[in-house]
């Protein structure tokens, strides 16, 4: 039942030129990121299903630093479910508080975006079939250094997420992957209210330690 349904949805998309897999993928995403927008922990089981379905989606389009990021993210996302769970014994509620990037924080994540770009544009670049490889990899690099800083609730990981989605929809109307291009296009919408939801329970940094 589930198969032939699943079966019909892609016959119904094809024309259009996507897939169930895609609008699964879709409905996962949209609705991980209003979570997210929220503060609210199920955003990460919900992004884990959502990175496993497009792993297989990137895959099939030949987007393999894209398709390597979602492997990742699980992993990320394992860690933001873990975090924001442990929560903060300083916070009144033990919630784990919004704060800014410390600068020392924010170097460092841009030295490992800057060093995992170079080094996943060099191998992308030797794999046949591989498309944007460039571009591919910058973007998941800066997507996962941004996740990163999600999971530990730094407000500016919106601000990244804003620029990475503008050009991902871009990339991916290229890909002709409408349907994600317009996913992203929402992403763009929803880490504007993220960043303005966020920004109103924002809590100094914690001093850093020398």
């Amino acid at each position: 039942m589930v198969l032939d349904l699943w079966q019909a949805l892609d016959a119904a998309l094809a024309p259009m030129g996507s897939s169930a897999l895609e609008l699964v993928g879709f409905v996962f995403g949209v609705i991980a990121v209003w979570l997210m927008t929220r503060q609210h922990i199920a955003a990460w089981p919900v992004g884990i299903v959502n990175v496993a379905l497009y792993a297989v989606l990137f895959t099939r389009a030949g987007l393999y630093s894209d398709a390597g990021l979602q492997v990742v993210y699980v992993g990320l996302s394992a860690y933001g479910w873990w975090r924001w769970t442990r929560g903060d014994a300083s916070s009144a509620d033990r919630s784990l508080p919004v704060t800014r990037t410390p600068p020392r924080e924010a170097a460092l994540a841009a030295a490992v975006a800057l060093l995992a770009w170079i080094m996943m544009a060099l191998i992308t670049t030797r794999i046949p079939g591989t498309s944007l490889p460039w571009l591919d990899s910058a973007l998941v690099a800066g997507s996962l250094v941004t996740q990163w800083l999600a999971a530990r609730k730094r407000l500016e990981n919106w601000l990244c997420w804003i620029v990475l989605d503008v050009v991902y929809v871009g990339l991916f109307a290229y890909k002709q992957l409408y349907l994600t291009a317009l996913l992203y296009a929402v992403f763009v919408v929803l880490a504007v209210r993220g960043h303005v939801a966020w920004s109103r329970t924002v809590r100094p940094s914690s001093p850093q330690p020398t």
